[in-house]
């Protein structure tokens, strides 16, 4: 019987795809047409719904139910123009997927007349069953009631699947005892810590802020395979990722993928994937080819943390979802292929104020310099005092691939600010030793555009191998993997910029109500902090392994695996920050830590398990048939009284294919007895660190070498999977 690789192979040299993709002059008028924008609710809603909308939005406050049944017959009018019938609560569970629970607007009343309705209530609260959803032991298994409740500040939209249409809110989703189960609850909370804390320190500067938005602009990487190809790989099917596959002839070492033309075909799935964003609001700008063959990247303009949270999460789904059209496969695992580099997601984090200032972009005058550095510096501080939570919060199975794969940022949290930006630093911490005086007041006006050229953006070279830098206006979070949900790492970082914020502010306070000047006040404590958070910068190679001797010495963390990562979770210190600063309650903490580590078993135990059924059903027995036929062609020479030189080659060959299905057997057999040791261990921490050394690391790399060896020794047409030069080159 022909195998699926080959039958993919037929398929799609004999069958190209085309799929007609509309055809656009311009994107601004499809833009947002299936996005409840503020446009379309002053079009559908009454002033009073309107303005209560907009309070909601802009300053939090909540909705009167009788204005939210205004609300949502305007939203049904405006859904059932566009021809939908059902509608979702939108949620963001902690299963790493999106999570949506269909109910139609149709109804019967009690005298059986058939209508369509949609009122306050619905909008505003649902309930899912929370049964089946992570909770790490917050809810038992009977306890099966959760609820989501709207979000106001991420709009409604139409999600188009086949010819069906949904509106689906964005919400929250909560337990019955009202604990977060989800991403987007947490995430709301941190960024409502840092606006406060930010506001406060910004009116040291400018008593007309008010408010205080963290932006955000990700940068989606994916590989782009053939589906056929992919379905006949159930290792690619089941978890994304090649658990073997021999290296290539050419991988990326030209660098010729990198910035190249793009693929006709994958022209054809980007422009047909962008079309579904752009309807939906998600303001992509970017799109090119990766360094990886077969690998590319999307990026939007820059949005308000839990927007861009949103968008990112809604385009992972849409572009699965349009890549099927195309018969292709979307693969977001952060290293989905050995040899080559994987996919991350660059979180690039600012500041901005409700006056129009960028925190994180030096200004014009001495006082905005001013404002820049207590921000600049203030950030370096927290990513200094709580690495190991940020470490925490990209920490996951599929990223311990790549962190520090020399294609990631290593596992050390450091942060690179460039040459200009440090000699300013320096130049602060010590101009004046410890104190300031009022003969250095002329120094504090701090006219950084004598230091720093004007055209920060471009001043310094990129550090790639930096997981935290600057970059000119923004910083980059290199770390977070592909796969992951931004809000994760943004629920940390923004909750640890509002902690060090809230510090600052007051111990320039208290050096304030001692009779210093404000700006001298600032400045002690700028000087300060330059001090306490200086260890983390580093300008040099994060890969080599000077800089993970000389991290060690300094003090930084270096936690290379997801089980001992999460610990940082629930440290004293992290239940007392998230705590003091209303993100997560212990318990909550407790909570996610488990649920992070039974995710990480679960995946190493399916990954344990592909390769044991992969080796026994497709590596062994094409290694078995290619043996008979080499020791048949032995024996024929054999019988017919050929010299044993003439078969030696063949011999050798059989010597070795015999040797590494030995290694593949042996060690697959000791795996499945690791495994069961493992599965036997109580304590979910435990249990997550043995499957990390116990399986992973003991046996993965050991099977996976002899097979990749047998794959290049066996005859390709024995071959059953698909090679990873089909899967990295043919489109």
């Amino acid at each position: 019987m022909q195998s699926l690789r080959f039958k993919a192979l037929e398929k799609l040299s004999s069958n190209p795809t085309e799929v007609s993709v509309p055809n656009s002059t311009k994107i601004s008028p499809i833009f947002g047409e299936n996005v409840f924008t503020l446009k379309t609710a002053r079009e559908y809603l009454s002033d009073e719904a309107y303005k209560s909308l907009m309070g909601s939005i802009k300053n939090g406050r909540k909705i009167d139910r009788v204005v939210a049944n205004q609300i949502a017959t305007g939203l049904r009018a405006w859904a059932e123009s566009k021809g939908v019938t059902h509608f979702t609560h939108w949620f963001q569970p902690l299963t790493g997927t999106t999570a949506e629970k269909h109910d139609s607007f149709f109804t019967l009343k009690s005298d059986g007349t058939a209508l369509e309705e949609f009122d306050g209530a619905a909008l505003i609260q649902a309930e899912p069953d929370a049964s089946s959803f992570p909770s790490g032991g917050l809810r038992a298994t009977f306890e099966a009631r959760g609820y989501t409740a709207w979000d106001p500040s991420s709009p409604a939209f139409i999600i188009e699947i086949g010819h069906g249409r949904t509106l689906c809110i964005p919400t929250i989703y909560v337990s019955y005892t009202g604990e977060s189960l989800d991403y987007k609850a947490p995430l709301l909370k941190a960024l409502a810590a840092l606006d406060r804390s930010a506001v406060d320190v910004c009116n040291y500067f400018d008593k007309n802020v008010s408010k205080v938005t963290a932006t955000l602009g990700w940068e989606q990487e994916y590989f782009v395979i053939d589906e056929s190809l992919a379905n006949a790989r159930p290792d690619l099917l089941l978890c994304d990722r090649t658990v073997y596959g021999a290296a290539p002839a050419k991988g990326q070492q030209l660098e010729d993928h990198y910035f190249g033309s793009i693929p006709e075909r994958i022209y054809s799935f980007m422009r047909d994937y962008e079309n579904e964003a752009y309807k939906l609001g998600i303001p992509l700008r970017n799109r090119h080819n990766e360094v990886a063959p077969s690998q590319f990247e999307a990026a939007p303009i820059f949005e308000e943390v839990n927007l861009a949270v949103d968008h990112n999460t809604l385009l992972m789904d849409v572009m699965t979802r349009v890549a099927k059209r195309h018969r292709l496969k979307v693969i977001l695992h952060e290293k989905p292929f050995a040899g080559i580099n994987g996919s991350g997601k660059h979180n690039n984090w600012s500041m901005a104020t409700d006056t129009g200032v960028n925190l994180l972009a030096p200004g014009k005058t001495p006082k905005t310099n001013l404002m820049f550095l207590t921000f600049f510096v203030n950030t370096i501080k927290a990513v200094h005092d709580y690495a190991d939570l940020l470490r925490a919060s990209i920490a996951s199975a599929g990223n311990d691939f790549r962190l520090g794969a020399n294609e990631a940022p290593p596992a050390i949290i450091s942060v690179f600010i460039g040459q200009y930006l440090t000699k300013v630093l320096e130049e602060i911490e010590g101009r004046v030793g410890d104190k300031f005086d009022e003969q250095d007041e002329a120094i504090l006006k701090l006219d950084l555009h004598r230091s720093i050229p004007e055209l920060l953006l471009d001043n310094t070279d990129r550090n790639r191998t930096s997981p935290f830098a600057f970059t000119g206006n923004k910083f980059e979070f290199r770390a977070v993997g592909s796969a992951a949900n931004c809000a994760n790492a943004m629920t940390a970082l923004n909750t640890i910029m509002g902690d060090t914020l809230k510090t600052f502010k007051k111990e320039v306070d208290s050096l304030i109500e001692k009779g210093e000047k404000k700006e001298i006040a600032i400045m002690h404590i700028i000087q300060k902090s330059i001090v306490d958070g200086k260890k983390s910068l580093f300008e040099g190679d994060g890969y080599s392994n000077e800089w993970e001797k000389e991290a060690k010495k300094r003090g930084l963390p270096n936690v290379k695996t997801t089980p001992l990562a999460l610990d940082a979770m629930v440290t004293d210190k992290a239940k007392a920050l998230f705590q003091n600063n209303g993100v997560y309650t212990h318990s909550e903490l407790e909570a996610r830590h488990e649920i992070e580590l039974e995710k990480y078993i679960k995946k190493v135990q399916i990954e344990a398990r592909l390769m044991g059924d992969l080796a026994t059903n497709h590596i062994l027995p094409a290694a078995f048939r290619y043996q008979n036929v080499l020791a048949t062609n032995i024996k024929g020479l054999k019988d017919i009284g050929m010299a044993e030189e003439s078969y030696v080659t063949q011999k050798q060959l059989l010597e070795k294919i015999s040797t590494h299905i030995n290694i593949v057997n042996e060690n697959v057999e000791q795996m499945v007895e690791a495994r069961k040791v493992s599965n036997n261990i109580a304590d979910k921490r435990e249990k997550a660190i043995s499957y990390n050394e116990d399986v992973k690391d003991k046996y993965f790399d050991t099977i996976r070498y002899s097979v990749d060896k047998l794959e290049l020794l066996v005859a390709d047409d024995e071959w059953t999977l698909p090679k990873y030069r089909e899967l990295l080159f043919l489109r």
